[in-house]
């Protein structure tokens, strides 16, 4: 909160003696928040700023204007399809923009109610991170049919070209689609620094053999939210080692499977900040807790290590040695046969959810 600007209010009576002039009268409320913090990070993006946003403001019904501190045009762009499902008003940026603006009402700060979830008692008509789910397919579903037209176009254009030369290849890559429409799909969010898994092409290659159809995401800051919404909306299985980029679990439909994968010294916050809440949405989320020998940092401590026997341990020392130790320097090489038996599960519930056979279960 330290990095966060604050606000004085002060309060002016009728018979005080500075009357303040209005530049703008607006007739609808007001509510002003900070892009600031850890904003950059996707976890707290949504944590701390779009889900809190919708929890104070959606029962304006969008009849609200948002009044940004630290106001980023990058934020604006990114989070453009979400914002006018929220405020049908211009956005103000309370340091750039001079003018006296005059609210009949006002919300300083907005309200959160636990790890990138929604609590339906606190909420005005019961809403719940389904209707939060739902409003995210409100918001990104003309863009993905517009990336979808441009995509249809672009291989009509491929289409006109190849009926100049026809081949056999063509009708072969017709089949492949065919058939891979019919397999569940599979979602691997790859990262690109720490907490890598080593062995991703291995993983892919069983996850084939096991008749998944295999999509690898790996998404930077500049990657478009909707295509990465796209791609985890249409697809059965999410996998992804603990991070930020877990908040993606958001953009999967209920009932579909998150694997996290869970390495040495996150257990706690692998389950607190993504796997809880993926329950709550309504995944089947299946936690797979790697052992030290799949641990990069199997080879660089002595295998009595607390590091390696007692991560509690090193944890309780402070938040500074779990992330020196255990965010920024491990990576994961899964054990191929133990990893294969959560990719079955994930597959069999997916293709039981195809067939109308779901039984929903956690664990």
């Amino acid at each position: 909160m330290d990095t966060i600007d604050e606000l004085d209010l002060v309060t002016k009576g009728e018979n005080s003696a500075i009357h303040q002039k209005c530049d703008v009268q607006h007739d609808v409320p007001a509510v002003f928040f900070s892009t600031g913090g850890y904003t950059g990070n996707l976890y707290h993006e949504f944590n701390d700023g779009i889900m809190p946003l919708y929890i104070t403001s959606q029962h304006f019904n969008k009849k609200v204007v948002f009044v940004i501190l630290e106001y980023h045009d990058w934020w604006i762009s990114k989070y453009e399809n979400i914002l006018p499902h929220l405020t049908e008003y211009p956005i103000i940026d309370f340091r750039g923009d001079n003018r006296t603006h005059c609210f009949p009402e006002a919300v300083v700060g907005l309200k959160i109610h636990d790890e990138l979830t929604i609590d339906a008692s606190l909420m005005g008509r019961n809403k719940t991170i389904r209707d939060f789910r739902d409003m995210l397919d409100q918001a990104y579903l003309p863009r993905i049919r517009g990336l979808i037209q441009e995509e249809e176009h672009e291989t009509q254009l491929d289409m006109n070209i190849s009926a100049l030369s026809p081949s056999a290849k063509t009708k072969i890559e017709t089949t492949e689609e065919k058939r891979d429409a019919k397999k569940p799909k599979v979602v691997i969010i790859a990262r690109n620094d720490s907490r890598a898994i080593l062995n991703e092409a291995s993983i892919v290659k069983m996850a084939e053999g096991i008749g998944f159809q295999v999509e690898v995401l790996r998404p930077q800051r500049t990657t478009e939210l909707a295509r990465i919404y796209r791609a985890l909306n249409s697809s059965d299985v999410m996998i992804g080692v603990h991070g930020a980029a877990m908040t993606h679990f958001l953009f999967m439909r209920p009932d579909s499977a998150f694997i996290q994968i869970i390495p040495l010294g996150t257990d706690w916050a692998a389950d607190t900040y993504y796997g809880l809440p993926a329950r709550k949405l309504g995944l089947r989320y299946i936690g797979y807790k790697i052992l030290p020998q799949e641990s990069s940092l199997y080879n660089e401590y002595e295998k009595s290590d607390p590091v390696l026997t007692d991560p509690d341990s090193v944890n309780n020392r402070g938040w500074e040695f779990t992330k020196k130790i255990y965010l920024d320097r491990q990576n994961v090489r899964l054990n191929l046969r133990r990893f294969h038996k959560r990719l079955l599960r994930a597959y069999y519930y997916s293709m039981a959810k195809k067939n109308g056979r779901l039984h929903h279960q956690n664990q």
